[in-house]
């Protein structure tokens, strides 16, 4: 007689795990174009399905949000049944039993609260344009709106001249962003639903390696204004481009005996190559735009002399001071920021980590910079420090795993508590308190409080601190430009609001950001400014993209960059990844759905062929 008996996944069982793998690949890929009314009424659906029918909130009340949801999609709700929906949810929210009742509540209240507007166009128009607004999702999530479909159906074809023409339409910088890019499009990269997102910076690379020399696009006619850029990286050095391009005469007023700002004083050569970055800057600088190294803008240069010399002046500075720990013990001997190690060794003077010890403080991507050029310049053991999870890390996962590839130990939960120095004032230790995980914040990320731990020793001769970054931003301050906790005000045209011809954009008005996101609002600012000095110029490109396929490709997996044997790390600053083949090539450019032409962005409005 037996009373138990050993279970196994049923088929009934296994379908539903694929189901839920299959919804959980769909509801990641979910493009910006959706309409979030019809998305928040699924979601809430689902969250129905779910329900075990034991308390009224989440059986009767998730029902009740559908049905008014649902009226609003039909153009049958109105303006009360917003406040109805919430005072619906926020019942759900305060009485649901589970997190299937409460956390589907949360979901309709941050609807309807973030889409307002959409839920009204609904009630009064009956008409969604959230969809219009966000065509293809690859290219709407690149903060450049460079046509990702487009030049990828031209590297497919072989045509790689063109593939990083169409990219420089909206991105000067294509050979940079081809190594280095944070790549948010394959983030939402509709192909995985499928199987899994598209490597588009890597075929953004492969047309960067494989193409040849490829002329300027047309100058237009000058038009007689002249624009200062204060910052030469790819931010200012973006709007110097296109607003040379649109026929204006552009001056870039470089701090440092190079440009590049933190591309070549902050990115590692085995990352981004020298040579690739001075080809994207030779180009630039072929178009005609002049540079003055050197200059200190705030210094032997004053920005006022710069408004009155010039019709329009873009600051675009970087980054480029530190911020401390704040620990006692910092200010001794051998500790120094990220930002200003990376730097020295970009201008040669790297500092002798010959057989020392190293701790850096910090989970980003300057981190792992900081981590893995501390091992090649001889650093007998480099240990990562930070306070959270490894999951938690915003450094790229590809530059984590090949930091510790590489031999370097990444030790998480613990927060810096004090430095130990010698008696000469050198540093000996770093003491760390131990941490726990604790509650999640409003937007999602994990916070962490001190563990029941004693502290703990951690031995080193070096410690590197990138916790981040700031500009410097008083002589902005001192000629009347408005800043806040250190960054520039300025409106989203990046205009600089009472002043008479200043624009800012970039990490002078984000803080620390991205290569994309300085090329984005270089972009912006170029446009903005060919406006504000009366003209209405429209950068193109004569690039016919191919007709797709009318093909399928079957589930295939994604093909990922891999990394060439390092048998000696110290001293080897050579490129670490290895670019796909052409058989890589290939297969890769295949699994492309051509969202420009199997959807939306087919029709009017959905590929922009100039700006």
């Amino acid at each position: 007689m037996k009373r138990l008996e050993i279970e196994s996944p049923s088929q009934e069982t296994k379908a539903f795990g694929e189901i839920g793998n299959f919804a959980s690949r769909r509801i990641k890929a979910s493009p910006l174009g959706v309409c979030p009314v019809d998305y928040t009424l699924n979601v809430i659906n689902l969250a129905h399905a779910q329900s075990c029918g034991k308390c009224n909130p989440c059986r009767i009340g998730l029902g009740q949000l559908t049905k008014m949801i649902e009226s609003i999609l039909l153009g049958k709700g109105s303006v009360e049944s917003l406040s109805l929906i919430e005072e619906t949810a926020k019942s759900i929210l305060d009485t649901a039993d589970c997190a299937i009742g409460y956390e589907a509540a949360k979901i309709a209240l941050v609807s309807v609260k973030n889409f307002r507007a959409e839920y009204l166009a609904h009630i009064n128009e009956q008409q969604c344009y959230y969809g219009v607004r966000h065509a293809i999702p690859c290219t709407a999530v690149c903060p450049a709106h460079v046509d990702v479909p487009g030049y990828i159906a031209l590297v497919k074809a072989g045509n790689y001249n063109d593939a990083v023409r169409l990219i420089r339409k909206d991105n000067p910088f294509p050979s940079v962003c081809g190594y280095v890019c944070e790549h948010p499009c394959e983030d939402i990269c509709r192909r995985g639903i499928v199987d899994a997102p598209i490597n588009i910076c890597g075929l953004k690379r492969y047309a960067v390696d494989n193409a040849k020399d490829i002329p300027l696009p047309k100058i237009a006619e000058k038009t007689g204004k002249k624009v200062a850029i204060v910052g030469g990286g790819p931010g200012g050095l973006t709007t110097a481009y296109f607003l040379t391009l649109m026929g204006h005469d552009t001056v870039v007023y470089e701090q440092r005996h190079k440009l590049g700002g933190m591309l070549r004083y902050g990115i590692p050569d085995y990352r981004l190559p020298e040579d690739v970055l001075d080809s994207d800057i030779d180009y630039i600088l072929k178009s005609g735009v002049k540079v003055v190294l050197d200059s200190n803008v705030g210094g032997n240069v004053k920005i006022d002399d710069l408004t009155n010399e010039y019709d329009a002046v873009y600051i675009s500075i970087g980054a480029h001071d530190d911020k401390k720990i704040g620990c006692p013990g910092e200010d001794s001997n051998n500790v120094v920021s990220a930002v200003k190690m990376l730097r020295d060794v970009g201008e040669g003077n790297s500092p002798n980590l010959d057989g020392k010890r190293v701790c850096v403080v910090g989970g980003g991507n300057v981190a792992m910079d900081a981590t893995r050029t501390s091992l090649r310049l001889g650093a007998s053991h480099v240990s990562c420090v930070y306070r959270r999870r490894i999951e938690d890390m915003t450094a790229l996962t590809e530059e984590i795993e090949e930091a510790q590839a590489e031999g370097a130990e990444i030790k998480t939960l613990f927060a810096p508590d004090h430095i130990e120095a010698d008696e000469n004032g050198n540093v000996c230790a770093l003491w760390v308190q131990p941490q726990i995980i604790s509650d999640v914040s409003s937007d999602g990320r994990t916070n962490v409080r001190n563990a029941d731990k004693p502290l703990i020793r951690i031995p080193c001769d070096y410690i590197i601190v990138a916790i981040g970054q700031s500009i410097e931003s008083k002589h902005f301050e001192q000629s009347g430009i408005l800043t806040k906790r250190g960054a520039i005000q300025a409106e989203k045209s990046c205009f600089v609001p009472g002043s008479k011809n200043v624009f800012a954009g970039g990490d002078a008005v984000s803080g620390p950001a991205t290569v994309i996101r300085a090329v984005a609002a270089g972009k912006v600012a170029a446009a903005n400014i060919d406006s504000f000095l009366g003209f209405n110029h429209k950068i193109t490109v004569d690039v016919e993209v191919p007709s797709p396929s009318l093909t399928n490709t079957p589930a295939t997996g994604r093909v990922n960059l891999t990394c060439r044997n390092i048998e000696k790390i110290k001293d080897d600053f050579d490129l670490v990844s290895v670019g796909m083949s052409e058989e890589e090539k290939n297969q890769e450019c295949s699994r492309c759905l051509r969202c420009d032409h199997f959807g939306f962005g087919i029709f009017k409005g959905g590929r922009n062929i100039e700006w």
